[in-house]
């Protein structure tokens, strides 16, 4: 039997079981598959998207990114600069209250604002320039720099995971490497931990009590955040068969990251939209753990060059319609202020895996064991580490498959251990497209050791280029610097580039205005 009528038998078979839902709750509650089970409920732990959308629903941050990625008031109701810059007071508007009923005071935004520093790319550059950064008041928190920062609105309204989510003093103050298993927030939506059930479903109720920004930006996470269900419920489906056919009975109103077969399918159907989650293309990558062997060696991750086609990547996570993915990408997002094509000769050209094995042997290889840490569970990584599976099988390499689900994935790849105590060596990722703008919120570029991202590049280079990228006002010099850096960056490949490809998602046409960009779930509403 073909995939495709497979696909279609397995629709109609759900279609004859009971109902998610009732018909009359549609008013009033949203039902939306996620991309992966959300099995992390810390934001700032864990960079993993579906868990980051999950903050957004939750929590509020200081300030918002408009769709030209400009800060503006969020919770804020505005700041001071004072002493050329090094000075910036911020001032809470009144009235915001988290969703166990207490007050948002100034002294929990100083909390979470230390937490997330220790975990955003911005934020690690932001920290040592901090002096001291205390309440005022209830509502008044300030921070005294030890040199002007010009980006400190801008990062504190970062959409890239982790956000500057704003929490409870008591939830902020822990350390910012240990996993927070309670969630409260202040944002549109109350997370229903009585309902959660990791590997079926999370519920969100709309909090009554949120209080949304009179500041008139828009897009993104910008502007009034207008909650118009009174609940949202993300049921984990793995089976795209199961959950497309839920989306055409009605029983799911979004499914998030549907599989090119399945769009296919979808877009015969008059009451489905398929369309782009993101207006630039999101970033596929080979991510190197720097800290165990084979890939400690430079030579090593420079030998897997040869045999990268990224086409073939990119073809396996979205199909080979051409419209939907790019090739020739580097380390910044295509389309981006900071994208070129420097340096990338190795990445182009005839694909060659002989070469790459000649290198390798050249390079030291001996038949040390390789374990590659992949999903099983979420569409593009997991295209993504199949490919890197039969690339590593035609290499001929000592190759574990270390294949989990991705909550698994992303609680492992936080393993500093060597191979012989669970350790990893390689892994494969995709990320938005806000992530890799600029070297600001790319934090696979960090390589910076053991504060790096997983896998702890240690790059000094990388990291010089990266400061003087923030000291540079002029954009020209900006990009200069970006395209050093992604010289760089082809030598020592803390990744590899494997391409960048367009995030379709599926919709029912009932559902108008949502926020392009990221799943979000304010301004959303049922026509």
């Amino acid at each position: 039997m073909r995939r495709r009528d497979l696909l279609a038998s397995g629709a109609a078979a759900v279609l004859a079981r009971p109902a998610l839902a009732q018909s009359g709750q549609r008013a009033r509650v949203l039902r939306f598959v996620p991309q992966a089970d959300l099995s992390s409920l810390d934001p700032v732990w864990t960079t993993a998207n579906v868990t980051r959308n999950m903050g957004y629903m939750v929590y509020d941050q200081l300030y918002g990114s408009d769709a030209e990625f400009r800060p503006r008031p969020q919770m804020a109701e505005g700041h001071v600069e004072e002493e050329d810059g090094r000075s910036v007071t911020i001032t809470l508007r009144p009235g915001l209250r988290f969703h166990d009923g207490e007050p948002v005071l100034a002294k929990d935004c100083v909390a979470s604002i230390r937490r997330w520093m220790k975990r955003h790319a911005m934020g690690q550059k932001l920290e040592p320039l901090v002096e001291e950064l205390a309440a005022l008041d209830d509502r008044r928190l300030r921070f005294r720099l030890k040199r002007r920062f010009p980006l400190l609105i801008e990062a504190l309204a970062s959409p890239v995971a982790p956000p500057c989510f704003i929490m409870p003093e008591r939830l902020a103050r822990t350390d910012a490497f240990t996993q927070l298993r309670e969630v409260v927030g202040s944002g549109p939506f109350r997370f229903k931990a009585d309902e959660y059930r990791s590997g079926d479903q999370a519920v969100f109720e709309r909090f009554e009590g949120y209080s949304p920004t009179p500041d008139g930006g828009e897009g993104l996470t910008a502007g009034p955040k207008r909650a118009h269900f009174e609940r949202i419920e993300w049921r984990t489906i793995p089976d795209a068969a199961t959950a497309a056919a839920a989306l055409q009975a009605g029983e799911i109103d979004w499914y998030e990251q549907p599989p090119p077969e399945i769009q296919q399918l979808l877009r015969r159907q008059r009451g489905i939209a398929i369309e782009p989650m993101d207006p630039l293309p999101m970033m596929a990558l080979m991510r190197f753990n720097f800290l165990n062997p084979p890939f400690n060696d430079k030579r090593l991750r420079q030998a897997l060059l040869p045999a990268i086609d990224q086409a073939q990547f990119m073809q396996a996570a979205v199909g080979t319609d051409p419209s939907l993915y790019v090739t020739g990408v580097g380390f910044f997002t295509p389309g981006g202020p900071m994208a070129s094509d420097v340096a990338l000769e190795p990445l182009k050209g005839p694909r060659s895996v002989a070469r790459a094995k000649q290198l390798l042997r050249e390079a030291g290889y001996t038949n040390q064991l390789i374990r590659l840490l992949g999903p099983t569970d979420i569409l593009v990584p997991s295209a993504l580490t199949q490919v890197a599976l039969d690339l590593f099988r035609r290499l001929e390499v000592n190759l574990d498959a270390a294949l989990v689900d991705w909550g698994t994935v992303v609680q492992r790849r936080t393993s500093r251990e060597p191979l012989e105590r669970g350790g990893w060596s390689v892994s494969m990722y995709a990320f938005s497209s806000m992530d890799f703008l600029t070297p600001a919120t790319n934090p696979t570029l960090r390589a910076n050791g053991r504060g790096a991202w997983f896998g702890w590049p240690d790059i000094p280079r990388l990291e010089e280029l990266r400061d003087a990228w923030f000291e540079e006002p002029d954009l020209a010099a900006r990009q200069a610097l970006a395209r050093e850096m992604q010289v760089v960056a082809m030598d020592e490949l803390p990744f590899i580039p494997v391409g960048a490809y367009r995030s379709m998602t599926a919709v029912r046409r009932d559902l108008a205005d949502r926020v392009r960009g990221l799943a979000l779930f304010w301004g959303i509403r049922r026509t």
